[in-house]
This record gives C-alpha cells, sequence and structure tokens, in this order.
C-alpha cells in the first residue's frame, strides 16, 4: 500500500510540473484509500468535480451556477464512505465541463479548436456531434461554454496531464483489486437531472443502473443492485436512458471478472437544481446509498465463488 501510494505521488508531482500555472495549485484527483481493501470493489466519481481553473473560467462564455451545470452535484460525497467499507473511491476535483474523463482520450470537435487535431482524433462520434466530447463543447441545457476557439495545445496538455493520469490511476485500482480478490467491481457514481422520466411513462427514477444491456457486469449482479435499490424503497430502472459510459464500457470485462455498473442518482433527491444547495435530507441520500454499498458487498461477498462473479 505505501509503495502504491509513493508511485501515485510521483505522477502526481510529474503532472503538476506540466500543467498550467492555475491548475498547480489543487490535487486534480483524489483517491480516498481504505486503511486496508476488504471487498472488491473500485468507486470513481469522475464528473463530480468543482474546481474551476481560472484560465478555463476566462475562456468561458458562462459564469456562475451556469458553468456548474454538468457536474455530479455532490456524488462524491454520496460515496464517501467507500473507504470506511473497505473500498478506494477515485474522485475528480477537475470539472467535467473542462475536461471528461468518461470519454474517450481523443473524442473531439475540430470546430472547437485553433490548430489542427492530431490523425487519430475521433472526430465523428455521436458524442462529439452532441457538444460533449473529451473537451465538452455545451454544457447542460445546450449552453456553450467557450467565448472563442481553444488552442489545441490547450486541449491536448488537458488530456496528457489530467485525461491519462486518471484512467491510469483508475486502472492501478481495478488490477490491484482482481489480483487480491481474483475479481473486481467498479461502480462509476454519476447523477442525473431531476426531470428524467421514463419513456412511456411518467415514473421519475431515483436510480439508473446501467451495465452496457449486459455487456459490462454479471446480469446476476445487476439484478441484485436492482433488488437491494428496490427493497430500500427506491424507484430504480436499468440502462434506460443511460447504460453507461466510456468507463463503464472501457473497464467492465465480465468474462475476466471484471465487472463494471453505472449508478445514477436522480439530483432532486438531494440537491435544489436552482441554487445547488444540498437539500435538508442530503444526509439521508448519503445514508442510503451507504446501506446499498454494503448491501451489494455483502451480495458479492456471499456470491464470490460463483464463476458468473470470477474470472473465467
Amino acid at each position: 500500500m505505501q509503495l502504491a501510494t509513493w508511485i501515485l505521488r510521483q505522477v502526481v508531482d510529474t503532472v503538476k510540473m506540466l500543467m498550467s500555472a492555475e491548475m498547480r495549485n489543487f490535487e486534480i484527483f483524489e483517491v480516498l484509500e481504505p486503511v486496508s481493501q476488504t471487498i472488491p470493489f473500485v468507486y470513481s466519481s469522475p464528473h463530480s468535480g468543482r474546481i474551476y481553473p481560472p484560465d478555463f473560467i476566462a475562456q468561458s462564455r458562462l459564469q456562475g451556477i451556469a458553468i456548474r451545470r454538468s457536474e455530479d452535484h455532490y456524488v462524491d460525497e454520496l460515496f464517501s464512505a467507500a473507504s470506511d467499507l473497505g473500498a478506494p473511491l477515485l474522485l475528480a476535483n477537475f470539472p467535467r465541463a473542462y475536461i471528461d474523463v468518461n470519454r474517450e482520450p481523443y473524442e473531439l470537435d475540430p470546430r472547437m479548436f485553433d490548430g489542427a487535431l492530431p490523425p487519430y482524433a475521433n472526430v465523428n462520434s455521436l458524442r462529439v456531434a452532441g457538444g460533449l466530447g473529451t473537451i465538452p463543447r455545451i454544457v447542460a441545457e445546450n449552453m456553450e461554454i467557450y467565448a472563442r476557439r481553444v488552442p489545441v495545445e490547450d486541449a491536448l496538455r488537458r488530456i496528457d496531464t489530467i485525461y491519462k493520469p486518471y484512467h491510469a490511476t483508475l486502472r492501478r485500482l481495478i488490477a490491484r483489486t482482481h489480483v487480491q480478490f481474483g475479481f473486481g467491481v467498479l461502480v462509476d457514481c454519476h447523477s442525473m437531472p431531476g426531470n428524467i422520466r421514463i419513456a412511456g411513462s411518467n415514473m421519475r427514477p431515483d436510480f439508473i443502473l446501467g451495465d452496457r444491456y449486459g455487456t459490462s457486469a454479471s446480469a446476476e449482479l445487476s439484478r441484485a443492485a436492482m433488488q437491494i435499490l428496490e427493497e430500500m424503497g427506491f424507484n430504480a430502472v436499468r440502462n434506460k436512458p443511460y447504460a453507461g459510459g466510456f468507463i463503464t464500457e472501457h473497464y467492465g470485462r465480465p468474462s475476466r471478472g471484471l465487472h463494471a455498473l453505472q449508478i445514477e442518482v436522480n439530483r432532486s433527491l438531494y440537491v435544489d437544481e436552482a441554487t445547488l444547495e444540498k437539500r435538508a435530507d442530503f444526509d439521508q441520500v448519503a445514508a442510503a446509498i451507504t446501506l446499498f454499498m454494503k448491501r451489494i458487498a455483502e451480495h458479492v461477498e456471499s456470491y464470490a465463488g460463483d464463476p458468473a462473479l470470477a474470472a473465467e
């Protein structure tokens, strides 16, 4: 554990040397480590960062709450008990509007940048077309972020100094878990707007679990997570409209004993979406999520020898 912490520190120190001056003043991400990892889970919160570099704000046409519309507000706090339960939590401090690590590394819109993109950039993805590439063009509600084109060198620096170290750390946590337990479960933590409704009904889901339609996690694990949430009294649905992003798709390999679930929490449960202030029952929602994490860990522990979970 001490060696792993030292390696992470070296990576962070190297990255800081490459960063813009404004970003050197805070940790780009953190790992909340348990005293000892006792469960085969890794939690990640890639969109809850809320430290906005001044140079980014200077580039943006948005200010105040408007620039924060893409945040998964306080999701890192909702899932912060992960380390107490025996699992690491990787959380972003950088904002999603600045760079989105739940995308391919080079999903880039050439219309946004001053300068030529590298030839390997994916400029034709649906997410790029929608303005939600690795360097997003818009925040929620289709509000344009930038007042002018971004230097392409700036975009590539963000990828090198933020995106790549974040994923290197996530890979290390997953690999360590897999080696220690023989399998692992990544839970990628997000929030969704309160106005989301299930197609064909007026039902407002409290939680949406995404497993890429059964390709990123075993069906048994997904069913168990759904059942736990429903037994706790929540409206939970699976994959619609959020089946999981790049992180879930990229790291979920059930046939190798690596399972990835995306979990979306309805923001209206715990935050005022107009002011972004926490609601009075924020702590109750966090306690419920802690109970969910505890119960899904207990379930996985009881089925640890199941071939559907362990590596083949």
